[in-house]
């Protein structure tokens, strides 16, 4: 059965950079552990012959507009050193080698790339190929199921709600709650999971919860007074940190006609940049591709 998948690429490539040990060289003498597992990863994925495939990638740390709505934003995340950037841009050449779309933007990240492309392509109820909670609010924006590849487990709007607490359309709300230590937005004081949980429950967002403080105070929660009297102390964080949660779906992407569909793959060039990356064991399973029927959407 045909599928569209839209691959948040970093969160693999990582995976890989920490997973692997470092038994790959490149000619050129980097360490390539990343680039075998991410080339590895796409190769199993294709295998399946999606109708449409895309990656993106990231390019913005630091230089983020969330950066400049809260300048803290990712501060503990440090920039890829020469060697991880080598990496980083080795899986992209081998991504598109192999038929594949692949976005990046110096002022979007990778999930609001993966935002648009699920908005553009809608119809076709895209799978998310990540492991990012984050991504669960994009089954709200017409994503079919968040698909971690890697542990082969799928979740979809129901799982999301079993998992957290929250709808997915509510996990911008419940970030600005709870906070995200891995991107470092903060939290309110004293909100955690279950009680940002009930509140959206009742509420059903941010904003709603911020307009009606005496009916916080009222809600059948222990230090339901206390609640109330903290979400109007943070108010402005609050607001603040479901900007930073809320995944943007209007990046400015050069899409034309069909530029997702799964091209055929240029077997000579991927073979060549596998052995150029040190990676040359894979080239039995990129020669196989060109036996692959590809399906136009």
């Amino acid at each position: 059965m045909s599928a569209t998948y839209l691959i948040d690429a970093s969160v693999y490539i990582f995976r890989y950079y920490f997973a692997l040990p470092p038994n790959w060289v490149s000619r050129s003498g980097y360490a390539t552990e990343a680039v075998y597992g991410f080339s590895n990863f796409l190769l199993e994925l294709v295998a399946r012959r999606p109708t449409a495939i895309a990656c993106a990638f990231d390019e913005s740390l630091g230089s983020c507009f969330r950066n400049e709505l809260y300048p803290d934003y990712k501060c503990s995340r440090a920039l890829p050193d020469e060697a991880l950037a080598f990496q980083l841009a080795a899986c992209r050449e081998m991504a598109e080698a192999l038929g594949i779309a692949s976005f990046a933007s110096s002022r979007f990240e990778a999930d609001d790339i993966l935002a648009t492309l699920t908005r553009i392509c809608r119809e076709q109820r895209p799978v998310i190929v990540s492991r990012d909670k984050d991504l669960g609010q994009l089954l709200a924006r017409g994503a079919s199921t968040l698909w971690d590849f890697a542990a082969d487990k799928q979740m979809g709007e129901a799982d999301i709600l079993a998992k957290f607490g929250v709808r997915p359309g509510q996990i911008a709300d419940y970030l600005a709650l709870v906070g995200d230590s891995s991107d470092d937005i903060p939290g309110v004081p004293g909100i955690g999971r279950k009680t940002a949980a009930r509140l959206l429950e009742a509420f059903g967002d941010v904003e709603s919860l911020l307009a009606r403080p005496r009916e916080v105070a009222a809600l059948p929660l222990r230090g339901a007074t206390g609640i109330a009297a903290r979400l109007e102390e943070h108010a402005a964080q609050i607001r603040l940190a479901r900007r930073l949660a809320s995944l943007e779906e209007y990046v400015p992407l050069d899409i034309g006609a069909g530029a997702l569909v799964w091209k055929q793959p240029d077997i000579g060039l991927a073979c060549a940049l596998a052995e150029e990356f040190g990676i040359g064991g894979l080239n039995g399973k990129i020669r196989r591709l060109a036996s692959v029927e590809m399906e136009a959407v």
